[in-house]
């Protein structure tokens, strides 16, 4: 508002935030090098991770079942992301 009281212009939570979002690319690059390939050295190629608007999905076979919900929350931890889909696979005889 100016001195007399006549709104000058609208900021949007979105305005606010832009500040802090990131590229999807710099989001899918950064889960790939502190989530994906630290949890599952062995079958890291093998996970597909796509990222659209800061939703984060998770696809592909990894050897041991017991990280994929790890995976999962820590690639919700990363900062710009705002939701996790996590469609991946273990064999059922892996831990």
């Amino acid at each position: 508002m100016s001195a007399g009281g006549t709104l000058e212009g609208v900021v949007s939570r979105g305005d606010l935030l832009k500040v802090f979002l990131r590229s999807d690319r710099d989001l899918a690059a950064q889960i790939r090098r502190e989530v994906v390939v630290p949890l599952f050295p062995l079958s890291h190629r093998d996970v597909g991770i796509s990222v659209t608007e800061g939703v984060v999905t998770l696809s592909g076979a990894v050897r041991d079942r017991r990280l994929i919900p790890v995976a999962a929350h820590l690639a919700e931890g990363v900062e710009g992301v705002v939701g996790v889909e996590c469609e991946l696979t273990a064999p059922l005889s892996a831990s």
